[in-house]
């Protein structure tokens, strides 16, 4: 519930970042600065909510921030390009699928650690077994598919909503009124979808022991012959 609460802090920003890249989606240099910033923000929240209790060394941090704000950027861009000559509400599912993109590769780099290294998995009573880059894989793939389907709605629903508002006399009068209606769709998506994305896979993970690394494997199997499965925080 605490890590839950600490992800639902985040909406705030998250809503104006999620609401001003939809919005500003048409030009090379909007799509740039925009995607730069949330790729920038996602960066933090996905090291400050990783699994792992090893941290990145400072060259690790920088190339996995780098490749992972100059992934997205580039998926921005590319997908921005292509639909050029589509339709507008095509063209706004852009940001989306760039997001969508870019937690396949943030949430990875940022938390390469683990994957080295391995997270701590423990027995139902919560003692320390050992690190497994198994567990870890398992914890980051829940990752990518929660944070995916978090941003669905709040990047999915408004397009239609806004494509059928700017035909209305209310926003060619009032044009300014787009950015701050957009941001309140988003975020009133995000208010249920967050907690939601967050709860879809338990936050103490467990795999079978079986689906461990042999030398793990074995450890386990020494010292507890009948544990059967093993317990690990997936992060968030």
């Amino acid at each position: 519930m605490i890590l839950i609460g600490r992800m639902s802090a985040q909406v705030p920003m998250n809503m104006t970042i999620t609401g001003c890249m939809m919005t500003f989606y048409r030009t090379t240099p909007a799509v740039l600065f925009w995607q730069w910033v949330n790729q920038s923000f996602n960066a933090v929240v996905n090291y400050t909510n990783r699994s792992g209790d090893a941290p990145l060394t400072v060259n690790e941090l920088g190339t996995a921030y780098v490749s992972a704000t100059t992934g997205a950027v580039a998926t921005a861009l590319g997908l921005n390009a292509l639909t050029k000559h589509v339709s507008p509400l095509i063209g706004r599912f852009v940001p989306f699928a760039a997001v969508a993109a870019a937690n396949c590769i943030n949430i990875p780099l940022m938390r390469q650690r683990e994957l080295k290294v391995g997270i701590p998995v423990t027995d139902g009573d919560g003692s320390r077994l050992g690190e497994s880059a198994h567990a870890a894989r398992q914890a980051i793939a829940q990752v990518v598919v929660s944070r995916i389907l978090m941003a669905a709605p709040g990047m999915a629903i408004p397009p239609f909503i806004m494509n059928a508002l700017e035909k209305k006399a209310f926003l060619k009068r009032f044009p300014w009124m787009s950015a701050p209606i957009q941001v309140g769709l988003v975020g009133f998506c995000l208010v249920f979808a967050t907690p939601l994305c967050c709860a879809l896979f338990p936050q103490k993970s467990s795999m079978s022991v079986t689906s461990l690394e042999a030398e793990l494997q074995a450890k386990i199997r020494e010292a507890h012959p009948d544990l059967r499965r093993v317990y690990f925080n997936k992060g968030l």
